[in-house]
């Protein structure tokens, strides 16, 4: 994998840690979830009709997260004021995380990448990344609640690309089942030894 030049981005480099989730156990949720070629096909047709409206889509995600003041939080200094040096760095980090969602190899490297995302929400990780003084922790359930506003907000998008009713559900639904997978794997360091 070649590195891509946004700050914070490290996945596929040595700065990762290994996942203590196992390939094999991937392949199980992956089949738990229904995730199988059919959705990366579907994942892949999407980024071309997601790739020319990446701005369009952290707009709607930033002002959702901008009008919600719970999930704001996470990027607030000790002023009491979001960093907007911080939201910026998360945002071009967020916008190469949609193209990694469409074009996940669910290799190694993608496995301990989840993981470095799910430390970076917790108190073992987060504001390490961009060296800021902001919440120290992501409350497990916001992460997790996520999942509908992100891909509920992504299907006008797809609709926006020209794609038929059909294939918009088909990619929507890929990218449902995407999601959850990685807020599942980002969950494992908020797990106590052996509960994942």
């Amino acid at each position: 994998m070649t590195q891509i030049d946004i700050p914070g981005y490290t996945y596929g480099t040595d700065a990762v840690p290994r996942s203590p989730v196992s390939l094999a156990e991937l392949e199980l949720l992956r089949a738990t979830l229904l995730l199988g070629d059919d959705d990366q096909i579907a994942l892949h047709r999407s980024s071309e009709l997601l790739a020319p409206r990446i701005d369009a889509i952290l707009d709607v995600w930033y002002g959702f997260v901008g009008a919600n003041p719970h999930l704001l939080a996470a990027f607030t200094g000790p002023d009491g004021q979001p960093d907007q040096e911080y939201l910026a760095a998360v945002r071009r980090r967020f916008g190469r995380w949609i193209f990694d969602t469409a074009w996940a190899e669910y290799d190694q490297a993608w496995l301990d990448y989840q993981h470095e995302i799910g430390l970076r929400h917790t108190r073992r990780g987060k504001n390490r990344t961009d060296g800021v003084q902001a919440a120290d922790h992501i409350p497990l359930r916001y992460v997790l609640a996520l999942l509908v506003p992100i891909t509920t907000t992504l299907k006008p998008f797809l609709v926006e690309g020209g794609a038929s009713p059909e294939e918009v559900e088909v990619m929507h639904q890929a990218w449902v089942k995407a999601v959850l997978l990685q807020l599942i794997l980002w969950s494992q360091p908020y797990a106590r030894d052996g509960d994942f």
